[in-house]
């Protein structure tokens, strides 16, 4: 009898590269991979990223049982100023947003 796979998948989408990095639970072998960042379709890098994936480690996608996500598509588009025009409006009791607004920059 085969025993069962789990895969701890974490996916960073940056403004260049998507990178994944997947751990496999059963015996803690560690998996990663570059693939360049789709701006338009960010989701394509990623399906594309986990594909490599399930190839490397030979898992079928059923045996992802932990996936991460983060980007820093939103924070480069602010940083570099493009994208659409924003306001931030907060009431009493929520100084601390104006205080995030800048990401400590």
């Amino acid at each position: 009898m085969s025993e069962t796979r789990f895969l701890a998948i974490g996916v960073d989408i940056g403004g260049t590269f998507t990178d994944v990095v997947v751990v496999d639970e059963n015996n803690r072998s560690i998996h990663s991979a570059k693939v360049l960042t789709t701006p338009q379709e960010p989701e394509q890098a990623v399906l594309e990223a986990v594909q490599e994936m399930l190839r490397q480690t030979g898992a079928p996608a059923s045996a992802i049982r932990t996936l991460v996500h983060g980007t820093t598509l939103a924070t480069n588009a602010i940083i570099e100023r493009k994208g659409a025009k924003t306001a931030l409006l907060t009431t009493e009791g929520f100084r601390d947003v104006l205080e995030t607004r800048t990401e400590l920059r």
